[in-house]
């Protein structure tokens, strides 16, 4: 038998079920009821403030190196999943699965992609919050896979292959440049950086500037709604932004692939 009662129900807790509090002691189940009615600590943005790594980010990175390794050890891996528009109307994961992909034999793409995330991800995630965060770099990545259809010329540039997490990054580059001017910090560096990428875009051979413009945009649109809506309204608008901007980037593809009798 106990002699110790919850200073809240004042209810016997044996000596298992026993937990310091304020004053005195509490039971379990008053400690786990106390906590589900506190309120989370959120950012200003509606993300849920968390302590320690940033888990969405370094599972980004890690499955873009994992699948470099792949494509390394593989012989069919970038082949069966990189984007080409010719392809995308029968096998649509590619407009996603492209962005987990980098050029083979060279390293640095995928080590300045993974810089390039690692230096706003944290940041956003931790705005944003989990969730969020990852739905915004994978409709970013689809985006840019999206406008590469769109701009791609018929029929010629359809058989043009395209890997990288470009397109994504600049998504997150679009949504951390509106971030900063929200919260009233400057955003020098981010536009620099966007228009030095974009310069290259042009000047550098095989760099698919269609997939960074797409990123861009979408990134850029989801990153001002999660921003600038009011906090009592930021759950619901930034699902139906989320949901919107997917329909969006499927209806499109459906359409083109029509006109030209894919489907």
């Amino acid at each position: 038998m106990s002699y110790v009662r919850c200073q809240r129900c004042g209810r016997p807790t044996c000596p298992e079920c026993q937990r310091p509090a304020a004053v005195g002691i509490q039971c379990v189940d008053c400690v786990r009821e106390a906590a589900a009615r506190t309120p989370s600590n959120r950012t200003i943005f509606g993300g849920v403030v968390r302590q320690g790594r940033p888990v969405v980010t370094l599972t980004l990175i890690g499955l873009c190196v994992l699948s470099y390794v792949l494509q390394q050890v593989s012989g069919t891996w970038t082949r069966d999943l990189l984007f080409a528009p010719v392809v995308g109307a029968q096998e649509p994961w590619r407009f996603l699965t492209s962005a987990f992909l980098h050029a083979p034999n060279q390293p640095f793409h995928l080590l300045f992609n993974m810089v390039a995330l690692w230096s706003v991800g944290p940041f956003l995630e931790q705005a944003f919050g989990r969730w969020r965060f990852a739905v915004l770099y994978l409709l970013s990545a689809l985006g840019g896979s999206v406008m590469f259809l769109v701009l791609a010329p018929f029929p010629e540039g359809w058989v043009t292959g395209l890997y990288g997490a470009s397109g994504a990054v600049f998504g997150l580059f679009g949504a951390v440049l509106v971030v900063l001017r929200r919260v009233g910090r400057s955003a020098g560096t981010i536009v620099g950086i966007i228009a030095i990428n974009a310069v290259l875009g042009f000047v550098l051979p095989g760099v698919a500037w269609q997939a960074h413009l797409g990123g861009l945009v979408i990134g850029a649109a989801l990153g001002a709604i999660f921003a600038y809506t009011p906090r009592e309204r930021q759950q619901v608008a930034a699902i139906g932004a989320s949901v919107g901007a997917l329909i969006l980037l499927v209806a499109v593809p459906v359409v083109l692939y029509s006109q030209h009798g894919f489907l």
